[in-house]
C-alpha cells in the first residue's frame, strides 16, 4: 500500500480510502466487520463515513474499535446551525467510540462558513479543533463555485468533491488549485456515481494525480477484492489506456 500526504493536514494516508457510508447494505453485521478488517489488513488507514448514515457510522466504529489508534477516521455533518453541528459531532464521537475524529467535514452546496459570521459555524469548528475533538476540518460540496471559493479562502484543510473519468474540465482546475493551496483533495464518486463499471480504468485514471485520494464506497466482498487487487496491480498508463479514458470522457461529455 502506498501512502501520501493529505495536504496541510500532514496526515500520511493510504493511497485509497475506505468509504463506509454503505456498510449498512452489507449482507450482515459480520460481513461489514469482515470488509473493514480486510481493508485494514491490506494497509488502508483512511476511513470515511457520515452522520447522515448513522447505522453505517456505527458499523464502522464497531469494526475499527481494536484498530482506532492505527487509522484516520473522517466523518461529516450537513447540519445548518452550530447547535445541530455540535450535537452531530457528539453523536458521531459516541457512535465511533472515540474522543476525537481526525477529519471533520462540513457538507454544503452554496453556503460557505467563514470566521466571525453570525452563524458561528466556522468559529465552532475552530473551537472543536482547539478542544481536540477534531484534528482537522474540511469541506464537502458538489458545487464548483463553493469549492473554488473555499480553496481560495485558505480556510479549509481538505476538499471532498466528485472526481472521476467523466468529470468536466473544471474539476481538473480544482485539483490543481488544491495542489497550489496545499489542500487535500478527496475524490468522491470515483465511478461517476455508478455510470462507470471499469474499476481498473477508473482507479488508474485517479492514480495519475498524486494529491488525490479517492473514497471507494464498499458494501460487498467482491468490491473490496477488486479495489485492493487493482490498487496493487494498476493498469499501465500508456497510449492505449489514454485512448480508453478519452473514449469514455467523450461519450459522457
Amino acid at each position: 500500500m502506498e501512502y501520501v500526504r493529505l495536504g496541510k493536514t500532514d496526515l500520511l494516508t493510504s493511497r485509497i480510502a475506505f468509504g463506509g457510508m454503505r456498510l449498512h447494505e452489507a449482507e450482515s453485521e459480520e460481513s461489514a466487520f469482515t470488509l473493514v478488517r480486510k481493508a485494514y489488513e491490506a494497509g488502508i488507514n483512511f476511513y470515511d463515513t457520515s452522520s447522515k448514515t448513522p447505522v453505517s457510522e456505527k458499523l464502522l466504529g464497531d469494526s475499527l474499535f481494536d484498530y482506532r489508534r492505527n487509522v484516520f477516521l473522517s466523518t461529516s455533518t450537513r447540519a445548518k446551525t452550530c447547535e445541530e453541528i455540535k450535537q452531530n459531532l457528539e453523536d458521531s464521537l459516541m457512535t465511533l467510540h472515540c474522543d476525537y475524529v481526525d477529519l471533520y467535514q462540513f457538507e454544503t452546496e452554496k453556503f460557505l462558513p467563514e470566521p466571525g459570521r453570525a452563524d458561528g459555524i466556522y468559529d465552532f469548528l475552530l473551537e472543536a479543533k482547539k478542544e481536540g475533538k477534531i484534528k482537522h476540518f474540511g469541506l464537502i460540496t458538489t458545487n464548483y463555485e463553493t469549492a473554488r471559493k473555499a480553496l481560495e479562502s485558505d480556510l479549509y484543510e481538505t476538499l471532498q468533491y466528485p472526481f472521476s473519468i467523466v468529470s468536466p474540465e473544471s474539476t481538473f482546475e480544482l485539483v490543481k488549485l488544491c495542489e497550489e493551496h496545499d489542500v487535500g483533495f478527496i475524490a468522491m464518486q470515483p465511478l461517476g456515481g455508478g455510470i462507470i463499471d471499469n474499476i481498473p480504468l477508473a482507479l488508474g485514471f485517479l492514480r495519475q494525480f498524486e494529491n488525490v485520494i479517492p473514497i471507494w464506497g464498499v458494501k460487498s466482498q467482491e468490491q473490496i477484492d477488486q479495489i485492493l487487487y487493482f490498487n496493487e496491480h494498476p493498469p499501465l498508463v500508456d497510449e492505449s489506456f489514454q485512448q480508453d479514458v478519452e473514449k469514455i470522457r467523450n461519450f459522457f461529455n
